[in-house]
């Protein structure tokens, strides 16, 4: 007797487990009745008829996968190797079972064969330098394909890109010449500066005759600070007849 209401407990518990479901509010349960799709249902409490329907439960939680690295050839013959990061969520519960096996892989399979023929189209520079463009254009094809499905793919991020030794030491020396050539261009220009500032004061110096003078005298007193034991210093000649006129004016007060 104690065994056939063990048995009986144990049945009514097993029916009553199938009858009553909780689904949280993250999670949908997409509900089969003799097979055909009733839809989904939650989040919350709600029953099922034990034997005619059941249950596949789908996350409507952001998903994130990495795409695995891709040997790509790019159009300037490039041989590189990119890797992704993919963000998506099932938009649609029904559409994510019903219409695709595996909604999880085949967005993966979709975004690798978008990530290898999206780079193969353009060239190692594009690659490098319009990262913002071709995250927004692989988000939009895929999104595109799986749409379908009831997935919506947020985020497309390029994570790395790969390249080959030989290349990775041609883009240094590329690098390199560039420094070099802005090095010599700044210098260049520092010295038109410099020259035109020359020619600047050499021209204020011409209109003010005593302004060489001075700028000599000037100039012998800084090198005479240096301890030179012997100073030889030119002297214009029209310092000779400055220092004549003023002779001859103290004569004349005298």
């Amino acid at each position: 007797m104690m065994v056939w209401v063990l048995i009986g407990l144990f049945v009514f518990i097993t029916i009553l487990t199938n009858t009553i479901k909780i689904v949280p509010e993250y999670e949908r349960g997409v509900v089969f009745r003799l097979g055909r799709l009733m839809g989904p249902r939650g989040p919350g409490l709600f029953f099922l008829i034990p034997g005619v329907e059941r249950m596949v439960k789908v996350s409507l939680r952001t998903v994130t996968f990495d795409v695995t690295p891709q040997e790509v050839m790019t159009r300037d013959n490039v041989p590189i190797k990119v890797n992704a990061v993919v963000w998506f969520r099932v938009m649609d519960p029904s559409k994510a079972i019903v219409e695709v096996e595996n909604y999880h892989l085949s967005t993966m399979q979709i975004a690798q064969t978008t990530l290898r023929g999206v780079l193969g189209q353009m060239e190692l520079d594009e690659i490098l330098s319009e990262r913002d463009k071709i995250n927004h254009k692989l988000q939009q094809i895929i999104d595109e394909q799986t749409d379908p499905w009831g997935i919506k793919v947020s985020i497309v991020e390029i994570k790395e890109v790969e390249l080959p030794d030989t290349m990775k030491r041609a883009m240094a020396r590329q690098a390199e010449v560039e420094r070099e050539r802005r090095a010599k261009v700044i210098n260049a220009e520092g010295e038109y500066q410099a020259s035109e500032k020359l020619v600047a004061a050499a021209r204020k110096l011409s209109e003010v005759p005593i302004a060489i003078q001075l700028r000599y005298l000037q100039t012998a007193s800084e090198i005479a600070t240096e301890k030179n034991s012997t100073l030889v210093f030119p002297i214009p000649l029209e310092m000779f007849s400055v220092f004549k006129q003023m002779a001859e004016k103290k004569t004349d007060q005298t």
